[in-house]
């Protein structure tokens, strides 16, 4: 954790909410930089699966991050091993900005934001209660990491038509899978870069890259610049596995005027 200042409170930061849960959603929990709740849109599917989403109501000048931070900040993680009858859950990402605020470098959001989850049961048709351990940071100048347990009874409610709305929309704002006009091709680098031509619609200046840094890499802000008439952006690797991975790739998002997609690529 690089650039910022961090103000650890134990392990439990902020103050529970009084205000009363929606049926399909937890209590509301406070923090100095604003509150997080967890809200279901009900019923599982035929597949077992529950969508909900992790509401971040962030104060005025506050921020939150993205799936890879950048050079500081605190991504969000969920787990719901305490729960009932629930055998995995996916946080996704609406697409983040990049921000320099003179503390650091970082990729999020410094307003309110849903992140869509998938919940998975893990009998179908079977009761199940999420008991969901959660730590994310909510920064000003000083970031404070929020960890508390937010708990839902997807069933309670199942008709709450606001929170079956805000779900909705968390997903719907995702972005969309890449394409071949609107998506990236990785060039040949070297042990020490990631090298991507990105193809886009609208404005070249307004478009962006984000790759996260997982399964132990970790990657620098990415160097524009121009060949054939391409975007190119170079993204350093500081650090990186001693053993490149050969199963599943790295989540990156390109942005751009026209909107934002999403994908896997291979690990450099």
């Amino acid at each position: 954790m690089q650039s910022l200042k961090i103000l650890l409170l134990g392990a439990a930061i902020g103050s529970a909410a009084v205000l009363p849960a929606s049926a399909s959603s937890s209590a509301w929990y406070n923090s100095e930089g604003g509150k997080v709740r967890l809200v279901t849109s009900g019923k599982p599917d035929e597949a077992g699966r529950i969508q909900g989403a992790l509401d971040i109501a962030l104060k005025p000048g506050w921020k939150t991050y993205w799936r890879d931070p950048g050079d500081a900040g605190v991504p969000p993680q969920l787990d719901i091993s305490a729960s009932t009858n629930i055998a995995d859950a996916q946080l996704s990402f609406p697409a983040p900005q990049r921000h320099d605020d003179g503390y650091g470098k970082w990729a999020g959001y410094n307003y309110p934001i849903s992140l869509p989850v998938t919940f998975t049961l893990a009998t179908p048709n079977q009761p199940a209660v999420i008991d969901a351990d959660i730590f994310l940071g909510i920064c000003e100048t000083i970031c404070i990491p929020v960890q508390t347990r937010l708990t839902v009874d997807p069933t309670s409610d199942p008709d709450n038509a606001d929170d079956a709305a805000l779900v909705k929309a968390s997903f719907t704002a995702l972005p969309a899978p890449a394409k071949p006009d609107f998506g990236i091709n990785v060039l040949p680098g070297d042990h020490e870069t990631l090298v991507v031509e990105a193809s886009f619609p609208g404005d070249p200046e307004a478009a962006d890259f984000f790759v996260a840094g997982e399964r132990d890499y970790m990657f620098g802000t990415p160097a524009r610049s121009e060949k054939d008439g391409k975007l190119i952006f170079t993204v350093p690797i500081l650090d990186r596995p001693s053993t490149t991975p050969t199963d599943g790739g790295l989540h990156y998002t390109l942005t751009s005027s026209a909107g934002a997609v999403e994908g896997l690529l291979p690990f450099p």
